[in-house]
């Protein structure tokens, strides 16, 4: 079939155009961002990419086209597909027709903790011979990619984001993707462009938690207040995990090393087995948790989960080491949530715990622009040394009043004793940075996407 993508090169677009492409389908699409690695993975694959919005890409009407969920009305691709009234979808719509349809379907769902999660229980699979289809919106380091086509395979594995679907359908996506197994991993309050309030982020979560049959499991976070709401009234059967007696699976005698993370699981309080994991911090030993209690339920062994821990190599962007400069290292993270940059800075301090950390946070994401967090964020910098948190992105696309105001944050960790600045893009942040910066240092940058290029520019001014 030919399948055309109006927003290819998104990780979430790009990855499900090379899955179908996999398939055996022919696949091409249009973005107006064309950029490395996506645009190079695809044009690897065969996929011909048109730059920019054109209707003439469409002249030779393709069987279906794909519709991205950053595109709107107004569109030249959108609006000549509506007046042509070819067929068209959006990627959770298609992977639920052409890749989960009839499979047990492994969904991974939370705030926090996707990617990783859904990496593990890839890798998990994978290592066991179960050979599982997959989409991960990252690129999965033991695999290359992320994404696997395995139409053969009784299993597929997704990446399960509350996000909306399309223009035409506001619908979170993680409800087309039909769940067997459900991990919900955590559930805070996010993407404040499609959510108005945490009450509706649950309504979604539990519309998710109402699919899942009765010969499905959910597997959810038992210490997680807003968790333990949304599955107070499930038709499918549930298993918590967590850190408390009261979970069916807990976690216990966790020791952090610098590289590896060990632990006690207990299934209904007697031990099962001790596990270890090529991650870091309390966050990733409950994303183990879960992919462990997944692959227990589909009959992998303790030993096989073993070795697929002991040979995990995480995602890119999840505390990815970028390089070492005159004995600065840079390390390269996606976080862009309080939790989420509390955790992971909590985390690299138990691999760092003597060095000096340089925080570097860029406020990208629709919620961190906003000032929802704008006390949060002041405070979850505990475990950084010194703190450079950038102009919020899109600064025109806010009204002044819901903005996140980055210098008074600055200002309200100076008052906890750190060294903080806010400066206003890479390029002065990364001047700032080879200024003050010493031998033993160790960076971190978070930040959603791409940053100015800053990974290059410090490298630059650092290695020089």
């Amino acid at each position: 079939m030919k399948i055309y993508f109006i927003g290819i090169c998104g990780t979430a677009m790009g990855n499900g155009a090379l899955l179908l492409r996999e398939m055996g389908h022919e696949v091409s699409g249009s973005d107006e961002n064309i950029y490395p690695p996506m645009s190079d993975l695809l044009t690897a694959s065969g996929i011909k990419i048109f730059s920019g919005y054109n209707s003439v890409h469409l002249q030779e009407k393709p069987e279906l086209v794909v519709i991205g969920n950053a595109l709107s009305r107004g569109n030249a691709e959108v609006e000549y597909v509506l007046n042509e009234k070819l067929t068209y979808t959006s990627l959770a719509e298609l992977l639920k027709n052409y890749v989960v349809q009839g499979k047990e379907s492994i969904v991974i769902s939370g705030t926090h903790g996707k990617t990783t999660t859904s990496a593990l229980m890839a890798w998990t699979f994978q290592s066991a011979g179960l050979e599982p289809s997959f989409l991960v919106g990252g690129v999965l380091e033991n695999f290359g990619k992320g994404y696997q086509a395995r139409p053969k395979s009784k299993y597929v594995i997704l990446e399960g984001d509350e996000y909306d679907t399309a223009f035409f359908d506001k619908r979170s996506k993680f409800l087309y993707y039909l769940p067997t197994t459900l991990i919900i991993n955590n559930i805070e309050f996010d993407h404040a462009d499609i959510f108005s309030s945490l009450e509706e982020i649950k309504l979604s979560f539990r519309r998710l938690v109402n699919i899942v049959p009765e010969n499905g499991v959910i597997i959810a976070n038992g210490d997680d207040k807003n968790v333990k709401d949304i599955i107070s009234k499930p038709f499918a059967p549930v298993e918590t995990f967590g850190l408390s007696n009261d979970c069916t699976w807990q976690t216990k005698n966790m020791s952090y090393g610098s590289y590896k993370t060990s632990f006690d699981l207990h299934y209904q309080n007697k031990k099962e087995c001790s596990l270890e994991i090529n991650l870091l911090g309390e966050f990733n030993v409950r994303n183990a948790l879960a992919v462990a209690i997944a692959a227990r339920r589909h009959g992998i062994s303790y030993e096989q989960i073993q070795n697929a821990f002991s040979t995990f190599k995480n995602v890119k962007r999840r505390l990815e080491f970028k390089g070492e400069y005159n004995g600065i290292k840079i390390y390269d993270d996606f976080a862009h949530h309080p939790t989420a940059i509390r955790e992971t800075l909590k985390a690299f301090r138990t691999k760092y715990s003597k060095e000096r950390i340089i925080a570097i946070f860029e406020p990208r994401s629709n919620t961190m622009r906003r000032n929802i967090f704008q006390k949060e964020l002041a405070e979850c910098f505990a475990d950084a040394d010194v703190v450079f948190i950038a102009q919020i992105a899109r600064l025109n696309l806010l009204p002044e009043s819901d903005r996140l105001d980055p210098e008074k944050v600055i200002a309200d960790i100076r008052t906890q004793g750190k060294e903080a600045y806010y400066l206003p893009d890479a390029e002065a942040i990364s001047s700032k940075v080879s200024e003050i910066a010493k031998s033993g240092d160790v960076i971190i940058v978070m930040s959603n996407g791409g940053f100015g290029g800053i990974f290059q520019r410090l490298s630059v001014l650092l290695g020089g």
